[in-house]
């Protein structure tokens, strides 16, 4: 069982997918809010109704055949989640993907950030920013925080705080990020529609997150093929040292990093107009963004 959102961007329509069939969330995450069912009110896949335990009330209403089916027939796939308080990233989380950016394996996580505001459709086109010469591609596994999460005591108990997991292109512009006084990683990780997302939310529960196979192309051609048991810190160290540093909020994306196999390495061209990536997660789902000047 997944969950997505489609529609027009801005206008999304939180759904649970069941097969080919969807089913329509809004009268739920009314319910759990505790408001009516109102068509303008705001009502969507968002921290408020992940804290609250939607996913597994969701199932539930389902199985009892209390969601109303929805006809998905010609509607975009949008980001899998409303737009997150934050969007944390994990730098050079494999060992060969540091090596090809001609660094080390980091001792802890390298932390970054990613404008929220970067999300967009797992299949929306991805503009070449104004002066960019050097956009380049990540295949990244994301997780989605469902509870509050501060100064965790242990790592063991990280799973405990994540709703479900998702699949997360987190493009970027090298030049910019690595090429400026002082390296700047988020100004090269924020540019609009960088961050492609879903196309759906899995819970955690339904998804084993530590040896998943995620892979890339371009132009139909194979760039990145790994797994996530191939993580130098997986998802429980990093969840726990997030929170020792910040508080997590629920809905917050975490991108847990990339493998080898990007441009950044000098084997492969960075994107240009016409190019088509496309990444996929196993359990998770497949993107398809075609790239524009």
């Amino acid at each position: 069982m997944r969950f997505a959102r489609l529609g027009r961007p801005g206008d999304e329509v939180p759904v649970l997918l069941d097969g080919d069939r969807a089913f329509a969330l809004r009268p739920l995450i009314a319910e759990l809010a505790g408001i009516p069912d109102d068509p303008a009110a705001r009502l969507d896949l968002d921290g408020a109704f992940l804290a609250a335990g939607g996913l597994r009330a969701a199932r539930d209403a389902h199985a009892a055949g209390r969601l109303p089916e929805l006809d998905r027939a010609g509607l975009r796939v949008g980001a899998p989640i409303a737009r997150p308080s934050a969007v944390y990233c994990i730098g050079m989380n494999y060992a060969a993907h540091a090596a090809e950016s001609g660094a080390e394996p980091p001792a802890e996580p390298v932390v970054f950030m990613k404008a929220p505001n970067a999300i967009v459709g797992p299949d929306d086109a991805v503009a070449i920013p104004a002066g960019s010469t050097k956009t380049d591609w990540e295949v990244e596994l994301g997780l989605v925080i469902g509870t509050r999460t501060d100064t965790l005591d242990d790592p063991a108990r990280a799973r405990e705080h994540v709703a479900g997991y998702v699949v997360a292109n987190d493009l970027s512009e090298r030049d910019w990020q690595l090429g400026r006084v002082g390296g700047q990683w988020t100004l090269g990780k924020s540019a609009p529609g960088f961050c492609p997302l879903g196309p759906w939310l899995v819970p955690g529960d339904a998804f084993d997150a530590d040896d998943a196979r995620l892979r890339s192309w371009v132009n139909g051609e194979p760039r990145q093929d790994s797994r996530t048991s191939d993580l130098i810190f997986g998802i429980d160290r990093i969840v726990w040292e997030l929170s020792r540093f910040l508080v997590l909020e629920p809905g917050d994306l975490v991108l847990t990093g990339t493998p080898e196999g990007v441009a950044l390495s000098g084997r492969f061209p960075y994107l240009a107009p016409g190019d088509v990536v496309e990444l996929e997660i196993d359990g998770l789902g497949r993107q398809r963004q075609e790239v524009i000047g």
